[in-house]
């Protein structure tokens, strides 16, 4: 029988990580740069920690539960891969300049080395929110004049690249949408919920000419980049929305996913009945216990994720006092 789902995060140790993630860790880690929440990545499949099917990892509850567990839509598209990719990030210094191509250019390009390394893969489309920000902290968005590829060479060739890029200053609660093409950076001092696409594709194009302890710099991607990367100036990057409270609040929709917020400090209902989806929940805020009338109560901790299965059509949220969720799923 189904229920709200929780996983084991799967912690993911960088030289950039810091410790807001520390946590997650039994042994209170530092450097974690990444929790995945939820994965399908290769190598990476999450495995429930709550009830009678812990220790099962995602792929195999989709060969038994199929629409009942995604949608049936989804499960008609994807199969047994789950579709998203959720994380929480803790960028203790400045990420790499990087890019992610989209579903079209990963499977179909005219350069076989390009087409071989990547084949079978769905692109990368994701997007940000602001769990907690330093002061000072920003994000690299897209670039900041309308430029080509010709002039984009000459400013990486140059070590320029940093004069063309889009610095933007960052507050928590903020959210950005990054379609897969944009050339993108998560700046020092940001906690971020990332909710993408399942694929763990990035070509790194800029990382600031560090060096690592035996003074070798990072691989580049550049050639890769190049052709996926979009050199459109486009100033908006930030997603406008008002929170209303005890309601949620749409922040993007896509064609791969949509999030919406939810701050609530009284019991809410929600109702799925026309949604042939899967539903996540990251709460970021407070906690709160699921109840659907048809298993045990789930209690959701800050920090915690939770997979609602799409054959759970009505659900109760209680709240412990003011609670702050992100709700994620996929329309069709």
């Amino acid at each position: 029988m189904l229920y709200p789902l929780k996983f084991h995060p799967i912690l993911k140790k960088k030289i950039w990580g810091g410790e807001r993630l520390a946590y997650k860790s039994k042994e209170h880690e530092e450097s974690i740069g990444e929790s995945w929440e939820i994965s399908a990545v290769e190598d990476n499949i999450s495995v429930v920690s709550n009830g009678i099917l812990a220790d099962n990892d995602l792929q195999e509850l989709i060969e038994v539960y199929m629409g009942d567990l995604v949608g049936d839509h989804i499960y008609e598209k994807f199969g047994i891969e789950f579709p998203l990719l959720i994380k929480y990030i803790d960028a203790n210094d400045d990420l790499s300049i990087q890019v992610h191509p989209d579903d079209k250019s990963v499977q179909v390009h005219p350069n076989n080395d390009y087409a071989m390394r990547v084949e079978g893969e769905y692109g990368k489309t994701e997007m940000w929110y602001i769990v907690d920000a330093e002061k000072n902290a920003s994000l690299v968005l897209g670039f900041n004049q309308e430029i080509d590829k010709a002039t984009y060479f000459q400013a990486l060739h140059q070590n320029k690249l940093m004069d063309l890029l889009n610095v933007q200053k960052v507050k928590k609660g903020e959210s950005f949408f990054i379609p897969a093409g944009l050339v993108h950076a998560i700046g020092k001092g940001c906690l971020i919920a990332e909710i993408q696409q399942t694929s763990d594709i990035t070509y790194r194009i800029y990382d600031y000419n560090r060096k690592d302890a035996n003074g070798n710099t990072r691989e580049l991607h550049t050639d890769l980049a190049t052709d996926v990367i979009d050199y459109s100036y486009q100033p908006q990057h930030r997603v406008n929305y008002t929170p209303q409270n005890n309601q949620s609040t749409r922040l993007v929709k896509c064609p791969y996913f949509t999030t919406n917020l939810l701050v609530f400090d009284r019991d809410i209902e929600k109702e799925y009945v026309h949604l042939d989806s899967f539903v996540i929940y990251m709460c970021l805020q407070g906690k709160f216990t699921i109840t659907t009338g048809e298993c045990e109560p789930v209690l959701v901790n800050k920090g915690e994720t939770v997979l609602i299965p799409a054959c759970f059509k009505n659900l109760t949220l209680y709240p412990d006092d003011i609670t702050q969720i992100l709700e994620i799923y996929v329309e069709e």
